[in-house]
């Protein structure tokens, strides 16, 4: 629920192959709470009992006729992209078609592989006060896109762990890679 709303969004829920949106009530709506040992089902298609996707509370169907729109948002499912927000924040870029689609996580995984480079050229963390600063004024972009739990020491004196960084960027890289891969199919 949108924090600036009173009222819950319904979720839509898409058919690829029926070319229909649904929205559903959320389950916890119905019952007037959650509680932990109910879960949610997956949605079924009234027409074709297909499984359905969660495209989020933002999605926002296209004509059934325009099947071309249509197979972009089943690309775009594919690709882990969904309309997950509740408005006040929005699902952010999405490219239009597929060409462009691939362009963009491609940009994402040339940064992906600068960080990689740059966490396999690091040698050492600075020891001095002023080599610490020199290192977080020129480095910022890679020293503060890592998880919190790979930065050790303190703020005055902080330690990374260059061979857990270097784990992380390889397995972001692999993860984009693998969407690429998805779209080139």
């Amino acid at each position: 629920m949108c924090r600036y709303s009173m009222t819950s969004y319904k979720p839509h829920y898409a058919c690829f192959t029926c070319q229909k949106t649904f929205k559903r009530r959320l389950l916890g709506d119905v019952l007037g709470g959650y509680s932990k040992d109910v879960q949610e089902k997956s949605a079924t298609c009234p027409e074709c009992r297909g499984v359905m996707a969660d495209m989020g509370l933002d999605f926002k169907s296209p004509k059934k006729k325009d099947t071309k729109a249509w197979d972009h948002i089943a690309t775009l499912y594919s690709v882990d992209i969904t309309f997950h927000s509740c408005g006040c924040s929005g699902p952010g870029y999405i490219p239009n078609d597929k060409d462009q689609l691939k362009d963009y996580f491609t940009g994402i995984k040339n940064t992906y592989l600068e960080h990689l480079y740059f966490w396999a050229r690091r040698k050492e963390d600075p020891e001095t006060q002023s080599q610490v600063a020199k290192d977080q004024r020129q480095h910022w972009g890679f020293l503060g896109r890592i998880p919190k739990e790979l930065r050790k020491g303190t703020k005055n004196k902080p330690k990374y762990d260059a061979e857990q960084a270097l784990l992380y960027w390889s397995k972001k890289v692999a993860e984009i890679e693998k969407k690429i891969n998805t779209l080139t199919k």
